[in-house]
């Protein structure tokens, strides 16, 4: 693949065929690392698709890329191809395309414009004032058959054209992507510089899956996770599912996360016995403290109380030990057991503000507004400062090209960034990254990072936020000791403690201090991971305060 070009090198207008050397290029990509993973008739589509004529691949290319399967030929404009129906031609020899497809009156509904519906059907008077899903309802009601596009149309000219091959092509984008949440449009967004990616040294042997049973499997599982998401009943998703086996432990994690998924949907239902088997069978994120949950509300404290003694020995992270010792003091009182001690948060320095408003763009800017002074600015950061800072020390080590983090040119993160071995297995990496913040050197270090990596996705810094003022004044007033303890604890937790962080930091440049602020407005509350990461800074001496808003009476 070549290098993600730079925003001197883009041109105005993408070559004529780029789409088609898009595609090309990711089928090289395919066969050089899945070439023993690939099926009898994938290997026989991409040596019949080499041996196309140019105008045809083109064709292929763009309705793969196109919402389908079914094209009116009269919506079909590609100049630089040419005759579409020359080129249409060798594609319909190879079944690859398909003209004479029946189709139903919902399918042929949702190919014509609503009065080109009503002309199917006998005139009437009420017919304009129906909607076009009623129109569509009154066809197939008079016309339940399934016919070819020109039988429907008898005597018209208009030809329709059905891919035959999409399935086949998204198989193979699974295997390019690693996943099905990216098409093909990462090439163009790439080539425009809209997205731009680091470049890592991704070699032949890198690829996403090892076996097929490995696709199969993601595939088996998208397909259940998209019949959910559609609303087909949870007891059918789950025959559908079956109990798939698979030592791959990435697959099994989004195994793990959809039956997460079926609980949390069968206990919205109040189908709780269910629900509570199938978090046990899990084991994703959070799961446990679901369990506990719903034995409270069945009256079972007693393996309520168990699952939460569990917990609190060995809590997955630190949401759940949070929840697990609020657990704890309810049940402590439900099975009559000796209270136990209540933790309560360290002190937060409180601000109480009424401002005028409510503001026009949210609470947080009316409160930067008012604190913001010139030996004292206010940023609005959120969740980006302290994330950002900790991407651009840690590049290297977040980018690094271990095996089975990186496997095609258009990811923003490693593969295994939410695994539990993240850290350990790159601990090396991140301890000479961390080690700048002991050397004097870090400034300079994120300094040329920001500036050698400007715009490059990251799933830490967000440029946008991250301004060369905010940076400056940053590396300026926060020590290197707070910077290696909040670096510390990401580390730990990256998908939980990256969140919860306080919303504005004000810098006082002359002092070298700075202060985080976290933002509440009238009836808003603190949530636990804001509770967290505040707990965590007063336990270490960082400067964090907490601002009460109230909303000034006309």
């Amino acid at each position: 693949m070549p290098n993600q070009p730079t925003a001197q090198t883009i041109p105005d207008q993408p070559p004529p065929f780029y789409y088609l050397h898009n595609f090309q290029q990711a089928m090289i990509w395919v066969r050089q690392r899945y070439a023993d993973l690939l099926d009898d008739e994938e290997q026989r589509f991409l040596s019949c698709f080499d041996a196309l004529p140019k105008a045809s691949q083109a064709l292929l290319v763009r309705l793969i890329m196109r919402k389908g399967p079914h094209f009116r030929r009269s919506r079909l404009n590609y100049p630089e191809i040419g005759d579409l129906d020359i080129a249409a031609a060798p594609l319909l020899e190879l079944g690859w395309l398909n003209d004479q497809h029946p189709l139903d009156a919902a399918e042929l509904g949702a190919l014509l414009r609503k009065d080109e519906v009503a002309a199917l059907l006998p005139p009437a008077a009420e017919l304009r004032t129906l909607r076009k899903p009623q129109l569509v309802e009154r066809l197939q009601a008079s016309e339940p058959e399934a016919r070819c596009f020109h039988q429907w149309y008898p005597g018209h000219a208009e030809r329709l054209l059905t891919l035959q091959v999409g399935e086949l092509c998204e198989r193979l984008r699974l295997m390019f992507f690693g996943n099905l949440s990216q098409g093909w449009e990462e090439f163009v967004l790439a080539e425009l510089g809209i997205f731009r990616y680091e470049s890592v040294n991704i070699t032949p042997e890198s690829r996403g899956f090892s076996c097929r049973q490995d696709i199969e499997l993601y595939r088996h599982l998208h397909h259940c996770r998209s019949q959910l998401e559609a609303g087909l009943p949870c007891a059918e998703v789950l025959t559908l599912l079956g109990e798939p086996q698979c030592d791959n432990p990435w697959l099994r994690s989004r195994h793990a996360r959809l039956l997460f998924a079926l609980a949390r949907q069968l206990e919205r239902e109040a189908n709780l016995p269910q629900a509570l088997m199938l978090y046990e069978r899990s084991g994703w994120t959070g799961a446990r403290q679901r369990q506990i949950r719903i034995l409270e509300k069945l009256q079972q404290y007693q393996g309520a109380w168990e699952l939460v003694q569990a917990a609190i020995t060995a809590p997955e992270n630190e949401a759940e030990l949070q929840l697990a010792l609020r657990a704890q003091r309810r049940l402590a009182r439900k099975l009559a057991q000796p209270p136990h001690p209540v933790i309560i948060d360290s002190d937060t320095l409180r601000i109480d503000l009424t401002l005028p408003g409510p503001h026009s763009l949210g609470v947080e800017t009316a409160v930067r507004e008012h604190l913001h002074a010139d030996q004292a600015p206010v940023h609005y950061v959120e969740n980006s400062l302290i994330t950002g800072l900790f991407g651009l020390l840690c590049w290297d080590a977040i980018f690094a090209p271990l095996p089975g983090a990186f496997f095609h040119p258009f990811q923003s993160a490693p593969a295994d960034l939410h695994s539990p071995d993240f850290h350990q297995r790159r601990h090396e990496l991140f301890a000479a990254s961390l080690a700048h913040l002991d050397s004097g050197t870090w400034q300079h270090r994120i300094r040329h990072t920001w500036h050698a990596k400007q715009g490059i996705q990251s799933p830490f810094v967000h440029w946008p936020v991250l301004t060369e003022t905010l940076l400056d004044q940053a590396l300026h007033c926060l020590p290197p000791a707070h910077l290696r303890t909040w670096f510390q604890r990401m580390l730990q937790d990256i998908r939980a403690n990256r969140a919860g962080m306080p919303d504005l930091i004000q810098f006082w440049p002359e002092q070298r201090r700075y202060r985080m602020i976290e933002v509440k407005g009238p009836g808003d509350r603190l949530q636990d991971n804001q509770r967290r990461w505040l707990e965590f800074c007063n336990r270490h001496g960082m400067p964090v305060a907490v601002c009460h808003v109230q909303w000034a009476k006309p």
